[in-house]
């Protein structure tokens, strides 16, 4: 009960070794539990029902090019490149903390990840994990917004991630969202109009879905994708899909992706992806784990 209160009121306290991840994948601990569903804290761009071991500090890097299509141009998207950075810890076995930056809207932004309830090899079926964030808008510029204020610039995301291991080569996540965005930048319709008669609400609702298969000893490829449920019905933001490929070597985890996403926060990608994959709009990137 403890776990699932804080788990609720995390936004509201914001505002008042190295360890061979072998060891931790494809598991089972002495008292049925399963562990690492997972092999990554993210599954792509969601985030995954992993959290760090206690005591485990993690840095993050996270980079989305622009997209391809332009080619040499600007080098297939590597000269538009998006940057998140992001500390983790393991404040014990069912939290985990974080604090990033990124590029995309200059974003600064700090969560939790909270284990609710762990998957049993002969009792509960799924693990399910609390995710929630914070996240502060930092390019709104006064001189463009005089009268903004610092609650102007918050979004918020609360998660529930619920997964299942299936086997040592399969797992599958399902990802119920609510994010809210204190402020929305104007909308714009395929024409590039201002769309006015059914403007998008601030509070949004998306689900979430992934999955990882284990092809080799180190390897594995992952998808996920997010459907917005509430969306603007003429509203230009696509839903975010991505593929990746999950390459581990014992103190981290390397992530290489292509995704339709050039935003990293969960605020971002979920309501604000541009890029359609049917016309090449197809970002590069990778996210880089390393604990310590």
């Amino acid at each position: 009960m403890k776990k699932l209160l804080f788990f609720i009121l995390f936004p509201l306290v914001i505002f008042s070794q190295e360890n061979d991840l072998l060891s931790q994948i494809d598991t089972i601990d002495s008292n049925k539990t399963v562990q690492s569903a997972f092999k990554a804290l993210k599954i792509v761009n969601l985030e995954s029902t992993k959290l760090a071991a206690k005591g485990d500090f993690y840095l993050m890097i996270a980079h989305r090019f622009g997209y391809v299509e332009n080619g040499f141009e600007d080098f297939f998207g590597i000269d538009n490149a998006n940057t998140q950075i992001k500390f983790l810890y393991g404040v014990n076995e069912w939290m985990t903390l974080q604090i990033a930056r990124s590029g995309f809207q200059k974003t600064y932004e700090v969560g939790g990840k909270f284990s609710l309830k762990q998957q049993e090899t002969d009792g509960f079926p799924v693990a399910i994990v609390g995710f929630t964030s914070v996240a502060v808008n930092t390019e709104f510029k006064e001189s463009d917004y005089p009268n903004i204020t610092f609650e102007n610039r918050l979004s918020y995301v609360t998660q529930a991630l619920i997964s299942r291991k299936f086997s040592e080569k399969l797992s599958l996540q399902l990802s119920p969202t609510y994010f809210h965005e204190n402020t929305l930048r104007d909308t714009y319709n395929k024409e590039g109009e201002i769309i006015l008669p059914n403007p998008q609400d601030n509070s949004q609702f998306a689900i979430g879905m992934g999955g990882r298969y284990k092809f080799a000893k180190r390897w594995s490829v992952n998808i996920d994708y997010a459907a917005h449920l509430n969306r603007a019905s003429e509203s230009i933001y696509k839903n975010p899909l991505a593929i990746g490929f999950d390459l581990e070597t014992g103190g981290h985890v390397f992530q290489m992706l292509f995704t339709n996403a050039q935003a990293i926060n969960e605020a971002g990608f979920l309501g604000q992806t541009s890029g359609d994959w049917s016309k090449g709009e197809i970002a590069f990137g990778f996210n880089l784990y390393r604990v310590f």
